[in-house]
């Protein structure tokens, strides 16, 4: 009869731990898929939950010419029409295209901050096909300026990585009264240019180079130093292409030249 009464016990608990198991099973489950989906919910590098926002959509569009131009864009959602705070145009390096801008989430996070985003695919890159008329400074100057005009980029701020500095830094000593603000990212071509002419330029100028640079960083800096309203952020152990190493702060720093702009 003892033994009965025990079996019974036993059964009894075995019922009540699984009902226990079952109840608190999904609360389990959920807490420890939380920070999962928090990760894949603002998945976007570099872009921080409280300044992205979701609906902005990033369309792309191809420029007639020699050569057609490929962009990406992504506008201000704003339902009250007004116009956007400035317009940035992001450029790239020789390794990149537009897409990397998208991927980053610089375009989405521009336009969330009231920003007009164009990024363009250089030729050759991308979506844009090579020409054989970009031979000199002064084609890639016409290229560069036909592409602003076309899209009626009136005074933008114009972000400059690496290899793109064939087209922006020609196209900046001829035009620095049309573009609000340059942000150089360790690019090319900085030795092609004047004393003179770098003290001539009054565009308020980023300079953003990654610490571990050793090489277009630190050349850069020395002759971009010469801009006269120029100030300097420096990528703590970043590479090259430092705001690929350090998204967040690259985001952090641009946003906050921008606001000096207006």
């Amino acid at each position: 009869m003892n033994f009965l009464r025990n079996r019974l016990v036993v059964l009894g608990l075995v019922l009540l731990a699984t009902l226990l198991l079952y109840l608190l099973l999904p609360a389990i489950r959920q807490g420890s898929m939380e920070p999962f989906l928090n990760v894949q919910r603002f998945g976007l590098a570099g872009v921080s939950p409280a300044t992205l926002t979701t609906n902005i959509t990033v369309r792309t569009g191809q420029l007639p010419g020699d050569p057609p131009l490929f962009f990406r864009e992504a506008l201000p959602n704003d339902g009250a029409g007004k116009p956007p705070r400035l317009q940035v145009v992001l450029l790239h390096g020789q390794s990149f295209s537009s897409k990397n801008w998208e991927d980053l989430g610089t375009l989405s996070l521009l336009a969330s901050n009231g920003y007009q985003a164009v990024a363009l695919d250089l030729p050759g890159f991308g979506n844009s096909p090579d020409s054989e008329a970009l031979k000199t400074d002064q084609n890639r100057v016409d290229l560069l300026q036909r592409f602003l005009d076309s899209l009626v980029l009136k005074a933008p701020v114009v972000v400059s990585p690496s290899m793109s500095g064939r087209y922006s830094l020609p196209h900046l000593m001829q035009h620095s009264t049309q573009i609000k603000g340059f942000v150089p990212i360790a690019p090319v071509g900085t030795r092609s240019f004047s004393a003179e002419q770098y003290q001539s330029v009054q565009t308020p100028t980023l300079i953003v180079f990654g610490e571990q640079d050793t090489n277009l960083g630190a050349q850069s800096l020395k002759n971009l130093s010469q801009l006269p309203r120029h100030s300097v952020v420096k990528m703590a152990g970043a590479r090259h292409a430092c705001y690929l190493d350090r998204p967040r702060e690259f985001h952090r720093a641009l946003l906050d030249f921008l606001s000096k702009l207006e």
